[in-house]
């Protein structure tokens, strides 16, 4: 597997009484390299980055690297929607060893396509580590438009793009403007699949939380050109990628790995809420169905 290819948890972060659980965010990250995940991101969306304060920022990633140890790459979530906060985290990033950084277009501000592409070609200029750019209009209100994306890719150092936009249109824009070996990776697990066959390198996944091995085989398939397999994969998880955003991720994620077992306390943290009882339901026989509970 090609580096920043395949299947890559966009991994939760695990709390205890709202601090930082290191015992279980070690057992996560070795759950996920056991059942053969293709790389690791940290402090992303469903790490619950937006409410992880610097230090944690740093703490997480700096365990998640040490717990690594160079058997999957690790794409370190660094992004704002302050260009200095944005630079600030990417190079403690660097710091901690990531072997990327994922860098989501700011939030909030709106800033309007030369200002994105100002803001990531300041982070690339100012830290020397491979920069994934994230476009996931869903949170961030506005779109990098693929002829923004192509312009972006000319810079070195920017390698590759998360496309949560769940636009095939855009999504094929964006691999024909740009260079053969700039990497754009699915960030949507319902969209993998199909983008993969458009073109894509991958996923950063939100439901390989709970069944990584399963991401990793329907991905494997895709990227091998195998779609039969691929597809089989794709609809036995389908119903498990619904539910991962019945309620707002990560919320249902982290239920689900509570239900399984696997962490100790699944609250996300305030303003975000766990999922209801009705999602709760659906998940515990979704999980039943696969046979994992």
């Amino acid at each position: 597997m090609e580096r920043f290819h395949g299947a890559i948890t966009a991994l939760v972060t695990p709390f205890i009484d709202g601090r930082l659980d290191e015992q279980g965010l070690v057992d996560l990250i070795e759950f996920q390299i056991e059942n053969g995940i293709h790389g690791i991101v940290p402090c992303g969306t469903t790490g619950e980055s937006a409410t992880l304060d610097f230090d944690e920022h740093k703490q997480v990633i700096d365990l998640t690297v040490k717990t690594v140890a160079g058997r999957v790459p690790v794409i370190a979530g660094t992004g704002a929607n302050s260009t200095s906060e944005a630079i600030e985290l990417t190079e403690s990033a660097k710091k901690s060893g990531a072997d990327a950084a994922l860098s989501v277009v700011p939030y909030y501000n709106k800033p309007n396509q030369e200002g994105l592409y100002l803001h990531f070609k300041a982070i690339a200029e100012a830290v020397d580590i491979p920069i994934i750019l994230y476009n996931v209009p869903g949170r961030t209100v506005i779109h990098v438009l693929p002829e923004t994306v192509a312009r972006l890719a000319e810079i070195p150092n920017i390698v590759g793009i998360k496309e949560a936009c769940a636009d095939l249109g855009q999504i094929s824009d964006v691999i024909r403007f740009c260079p053969p070996e700039f990497v754009l990776l699915s960030g949507d697990d319902f969209s993998a699949m199909p983008t993969i066959f458009t073109g894509g390198k991958g996923v950063i996944s939100v439901v390989a939380n709970v069944d990584p091995g399963g991401m990793a085989r329907m991905v494997e398939a895709a990227l091998g050109g195998d779609a039969v397999a691929a597809r089989s994969e794709h609809y036995r998880l389908f119903p498990l990628m619904r539910l991962m955003f019945k309620s707002t991720s990560p919320g249902p994620a982290k239920k689900a790995l509570e239900l399984l077992g696997r962490m100790k306390d699944s609250a996300p943290r305030l303003p975000m809420t766990g999922p209801d009882a009705a999602t709760i339901e659906a998940l515990q026989a979704e999980l039943r169905r696969l046979g994992m509970l």
